[in-house]
C-alpha cells in the first residue's frame, strides 16, 4: 500500500498563495507582469529545486558514507520550457558542481549515478514526465 501525502495551498489574495510543507510555510505568488505582487516564488521553478533538494541531499548522505566531503557542493538544475501551452519543463540538466582538493572523480560518479538511478523520488517521478541529463563538475581551489 502506498505512503500517502497531502498539501494544503491556500488562497491569500490576488495571485498569492500559501502553503506548508513539514512545518514550513511558504509564500507562492506570480510575477507583476503575470499579475501577482512577487511576493514568493513561482512554483513552476520549485520543481526545479525540488530536483537540486532531492538529489543534493543523497549525494551528500552517499558521499559521507564514503568519507568524502567536498568543500562546497552545489547542484544547478536548468529547465526547459515549453512555447505552447500548457508551458511545461521538457527537459532538465542537473549540474553536480563539486569543490575541493583531490576529490575522488569515482566516487563522486557512484554518489551521483546512486541517487539518479536509485535513491531521488523526485528525479524518478521527473524522468516519467521528460529527458533528465546530467553532468559533474570538479572545481580544484
Amino acid at each position: 500500500m502506498a505512503n500517502k501525502q497531502s498539501i494544503t495551498t491556500k488562497w491569500i489574495e490576488n495571485m498569492a498563495f500559501e502553503t506548508e510543507v513539514n512545518g514550513h510555510k511558504i509564500i507562492l505568488d506570480a510575477s507583476e507582469e503575470g499579475g501577482g505582487e512577487n511576493k514568493g516564488p513561482r512554483p513552476k521553478l520549485l520543481m526545479l529545486s525540488a530536483l537540486g533538494g532531492c538529489t543534493g541531499m543523497d549525494v551528500i548522505s552517499i558521499l559521507s558514507k564514503m568519507k568524502v566531503v567536498p568543500d562546497d557542493f552545489r547542484v544547478i538544475v536548468e529547465g526547459d520550457i515549453t512555447e505552447e501551452h500548457p508551458k511545461h519543463f521538457n527537459k532538465m540538466h542537473v549540474i553536480y558542481q563539486f569543490t575541493g582538493k583531490n576529490l575522488p572523480l569515482d566516487k563522486l560518479q557512484k554518489a551521483v549515478s546512486l541517487s539518479e538511478e536509485r535513491y531521488c523520488g523526485v528525479s524518478a517521478t521527473y524522468r516519467k514526465a521528460m529527458e533528465i541529463t546530467s553532468e559533474i563538475k570538479i572545481i580544484e581551489p
